[in-house]
């Protein structure tokens, strides 16, 4: 119990030195939101930008993962000394490459969604990240899927491949996390413009 009580002061306190930089990054793009105020909503402005930011770094590290750091080789994962049973899976370098970039654009894409886009949401914050958590995994598998497709029998290109399959993720996540990861429970919306200086760490 202590031990649980310790990490969850850990991760809150990881979210209070994080809740700064998400305020600057908010205030950079309401900043820039100003000439499409009066036609664009302003969350679905921050969530194209907070979105087209993570995407961008996630492009980044797939090129430079698969090209420079898997080094277009087949990554072989081998458990073959454990004493209680043997296992070796060989992983194509597109999908090493996945493997390796998914996790971080994972985490850096929680943040910017729940502490610039939906800040209205009153949801608890770890039941948030079960959520966004669990419509990552589909999306992971739409990527996994969409990767196996389209490089291995189109036979397009790994990083254009990437990009297409990201694009159609994006569209997907965007409605689930507005409706289902960071729902707005009715009558009880809170306004973008008082909520965007009252970043709140996870409960």
């Amino acid at each position: 119990m202590r031990i649980y009580k310790k990490f969850c002061n850990f991760a809150a306190e990881i979210c209070r030195l994080m809740n700064k930089p998400a305020q600057i990054i908010t205030k950079i793009i309401d900043f820039f939101y100003r000439p499409f105020e009066k036609r664009i909503p302003r969350q679905l402005f921050r969530y194209a930008a907070c979105g087209g930011g993570n995407l961008v770094l996630d492009w980044i590290l797939y090129f430079i993962t698969y090209n420079f750091i898997v080094g277009h080789e087949n990554v072989i994962l081998s458990f073959s000394h454990l004493p209680i049973f043997s296992f070796e899976q060989v992983i194509t370098p597109h999908i090493a490459a996945l493997c390796i970039v998914f996790p971080i654009t994972l985490l850096t894409g929680f943040w910017l969604q729940k502490y610039v886009t939906f800040t209205a949401s009153k949801l608890n914050g770890w039941r948030q990240l079960g959520r966004y958590t669990l419509i990552v995994i589909v999306n992971l598998l739409i990527n996994y899927y969409g990767l196996k497709l389209c490089v291995e029998r189109m036979g397009w290109y790994p990083t254009p491949s990437k990009i297409v399959i990201t694009l159609l993720t994006v569209v997907i996540s965007y409605f689930c996390q507005k409706y289902y990861t960071f729902r707005v429970e009715r009558g009880k919306t809170a306004s973008l413009k008082e909520k965007s200086n009252n970043i709140k760490p996870l409960k």
